[in-house]
């Protein structure tokens, strides 16, 4: 049976592979011919493009890591299929299940790289593609929210700058409320925050501090006053792509604050926090779709698996994206959103897996 085993095996990663090498070329070519108008149009130096589709090969493999594993494994068990090997294999008195074994140790193989990508390799590559995008490809669209910035910075203390110029790191119309037992012991207001690198400490204009008394406010008035505060001005309006930039720890951390601080971002957060983790239990349900549809000899050969395969793939890729946007622009649990499209197909896993085993 290990015989068996190994042949599988090497036709399971061998057919990935080739089908990684073949799909990713033709979307770095697509994507060159969509935008080398922009790069040319905005003069980006050769050493940073050739840097931007290194990170977009990352970052394109990855995101459609589970469409090419599914596809290749309809691919080269439709040709086993069509050579009658696999009614030999089961004449022989090999199990359905015990044929499945293959499928899922390179599953196996494939969801530990996946699960590598998406800790490691895929946020800094995200991070290159996003940057290149802003620079030379969006010009003129902001990654950031600068209007209106509204944050809680931790337990007690909540800040407000009415615009917030990135380049230079300055606030306008500042605002800070220092709260405890739910009322408020201070309120601090400036014309303008900056930070001062030289001794790592802000400077504000027109500095007012009103320190709430029982009977009386006490007014504290300056024109410019430098002191510290426990946050970072970079650190108010993160970039809206900042989540797909971090490895997997520093992004649990950077959510934890975040939600501390009230970002209106913190479902997009988690819907990047959670797919870490779905993507390679999504691996094994469609290698057991893509072996339960295709190890059937049918009628019409390989394209009929190939048609309902692709069916297939696109409508759990709608439904990715569909619940997606719902968790990102909605009050729906991202949780529910990431999970549910591998609860569903991972039913119709198993509803096809007894079918095919009859």
């Amino acid at each position: 049976m290990k015989i068996l085993d190994w042949y599988i095996l090497k036709r399971y990663l061998f057919t990935f592979f080739v089908m990684l090498l073949l799909f990713v070329p033709i979307g770095i070519t697509v994507h060159l011919a969509e935008k080398i108008g922009k790069i040319l149009e905005n003069e980006a130096p050769f050493n940073e493009v050739m840097l931007y589709f290194l990170d977009f090969t990352i970052y394109f493999a990855h995101l459609l890591f589970p469409l090419f594993l599914f596809l290749s494994v309809i691919w080269f068990t439709s040709k086993l299929a069509n050579n009658t090997e696999i009614v030999a294999f089961l004449s022989s008195g090999v199990s359905f299940y015990r044929f499945l074994r293959p499928y899922m140790i390179g599953g196996a193989f494939v969801a530990i790289l996946a699960l590598f990508l998406g800790m490691y390799l895929a946020p800094e590559a995200s991070k290159g593609f996003n940057d290149f995008t802003y620079k030379y490809l969006k010009k003129g669209r902001k990654a950031q929210e600068t209007q209106n910035v509204y944050r809680q910075i931790n337990d007690n203390d909540y800040i407000y700058v009415s615009s917030f110029d990135v380049k230079r790191n300055i606030g306008r119309n500042f605002t800070l409320e220092h709260f405890e037992n739910d009322k408020m012991v201070y309120k601090i207001s400036a014309s303008s925050i900056r930070f001062v690198e030289e001794d790592s400490t802000y400077r504000l204009i027109s500095y007012v501090k009103r320190n709430i008394g029982k009977d009386n406010d006490i007014l504290e008035t300056t024109r410019r006053k430098d002191t510290v505060f426990s946050f970072d001005l970079e650190d108010l309006t993160p970039v809206e792509y900042i989540a797909e930039t971090l490895p997997y720890g520093e992004l649990n951390r950077f959510i934890e604050k975040e939600e501390k601080r009230g970002s209106s971002y913190i479902s997009r957060y988690k819907l990047v926090k959670y797919k870490k983790w779905s993507l390679p239990v999504s691996v094994f349900i469609l290698t057991i779709i893509a072996v339960a549809v295709s190890s059937i000899k049918r009628r019409g050969g390989m394209g009929v698996n190939l048609a309902f395969g692709i069916c297939i793939a696109m409508t759990f890729v709608f439904f990715d994206k569909i619940f997606g946007v719902m968790a990102a622009q909605s009050d729906f649990p991202p949780l529910i959103a990431v999970w549910f499209p591998n609860i569903l197909f991972g039913i119709l896993a198993v509803y096809l897996l007894l079918n095919a085993k009859r």
